[in-house]
Formats: structure tokens, C-alpha cells, sequence
């Protein structure tokens, strides 16, 4: 019987490293002008035109209330599908695309540094590295989106 795999793509944030599951990822993009929207909480930097496709976008260092960072080179934005509509998620950096074996991944402990235990759906153990597995649902469940969608 074939090893499982959970195909994902790495970032870091806040100099740790994460996981999102690569089928919800539709692109990588360098950061771009992002216009604000007046209103919302600060972890939602606002919207982007994104070839023709007006896209939410949170900083994901501000949903965890994590200490703010400047841009960098490496800064990204990675575009995801959640409930069919186009979200962007600002990170740190974005590495790379592996498979985490299924055997490999844990529950996530009761605390993880500062990161809402909700935000987190398992770690895994990849080579040297450890790896969080981030719950995109209730990253993104929150009222402001549902608004967003409302308005447009």
C-alpha cells in the first residue's frame, strides 16, 4: 500500500514555517498595490485587482498578532480558493511545494507559541524541519469577509 501524501506549499511567517494544502492555492504573487478599505479590522489590508478580479487580501502576521514587519524582497501574496471566491494571504516568504506524508502529521499541541490553537490543524515532521498546518476556515471566518462579498 502506497504512503499518503498531503501535497503543500511552505511559508514562513514570524520565522516559522507553514503549511496550507496546495489544491487551495491558485498563485504566488509578488506584492502589489493594495487598495484600503475604510472600516475594517487591521489585518485586512484591503483589496487588489488581480487580472481583473477584485481580491480580498490579510495580512496573516496582523491575524496573529504577530509584532509588524516591513516588506522585503521575499514578501508574498499567496492567492487562495475559499468558499469559490479569491482571498490573499500576505506572508513572510513562500518557499517551496512538498508532500508531507500522512504518518507524519500530529494534532497540534494545546499551545503553540502565539498562534490561536484554532488557527491550526495539525504539525508535521518533515526532514529537520516542523512544519504548522494552518485551518484556513477559521483563519478566514470572520465576519469582515462575508461583508466584503456583500458589498460587491
Amino acid at each position: 500500500m502506497a504512503l499518503e501524501f498531503l501535497k503543500s506549499i511552505v511559508f514562513e511567517l514570524n520565522d516559522e514555517e507553514y503549511a496550507l494544502p496546495v489544491d487551495l492555492v491558485g498563485a504566488i504573487e509578488r506584492v502589489m498595490p493594495i487598495t484600503r478599505i475604510p472600516g475594517v479590522p487591521p489585518f485586512v489590508k484591503g483589496v487588489l485587482n488581480l487580472r481583473g478580479v477584485v481580491t480580498p487580501v490579510i495580512d496573516l502576521r496582523e491575524r496573529f498578532s504577530f509584532e509588524r514587519q516591513e516588506e522585503t524582497e521575499a514578501t508574498r501574496i499567496i492567492i487562495i480558493q475559499h468558499d469559490e471566491k479569491d482571498v490573499g494571504l500576505i506572508v513572510d516568504a513562500c518557499y517551496d511545494v512538498i508532500d508531507i506524508p500522512n504518518d507524519t502529521i500530529e494534532p497540534a499541541p494545546e499551545t503553540i507559541g502565539t498562534v490561536k490553537i484554532d488557527y491550526i490543524n495539525g504539525v508535521a515532521k518533515y526532514d529537520e524541519r516542523l512544519l504548522i498546518l494552518l485551518n484556513i476556515n477559521e483563519i478566514l471566518s470572520t465576519d469582515v469577509l462575508n461583508e466584503f462579498y456583500e458589498m460587491k
